[in-house]
């Protein structure tokens, strides 16, 4: 079981929260086996955001901070994509880049490998 990361989830009152006997119920962090937001760590959105807003400025400064525009050229405009038809038998896939509008074909494998680079 997982307990939900947001750090006031405890002051929201809500039935599934209060825990203990029947005249001592205190409100608690939720327990889950799995949650949906902030990547499986948070209960619900308020919860996210409050995690964000009391940590977020910190994960930033931890996880690198941009300080340079990050821009698009040539080299890294390229995204893999597929025709949408409805036909799964017959669908092709490509790479196409976003700055030159070129298209080159990929296997369906190729398409479905999360390590395949473009070689250019």
């Amino acid at each position: 079981m997982k307990l939900c990361q947001g750090p006031n989830c405890h002051t929201y009152d809500t039935k599934d929260r209060l825990r203990g006997p029947k005249e001592n119920k205190v409100p608690q962090t939720r327990r889950r086996t799995d949650f949906y937001y902030l990547g499986g760590n948070a209960c619900d959105m308020r919860c996210q955001s409050d995690w964000f807003d009391k940590f977020g400025e910190q994960a930033v400064n931890h996880f690198g901070r941009i300080t340079q525009p990050i821009k698009l050229d040539e080299g890294n405009a390229w995204y893999k994509s597929f025709n949408w038809d409805r036909d799964y038998e017959n669908r092709t896939y490509y790479t196409y880049n976003r700055v030159t509008r070129e298209q080159r074909p990929l296997t369906a494998q190729q398409y479905n490998d999360s390590n395949y680079t473009l070689n250019t």
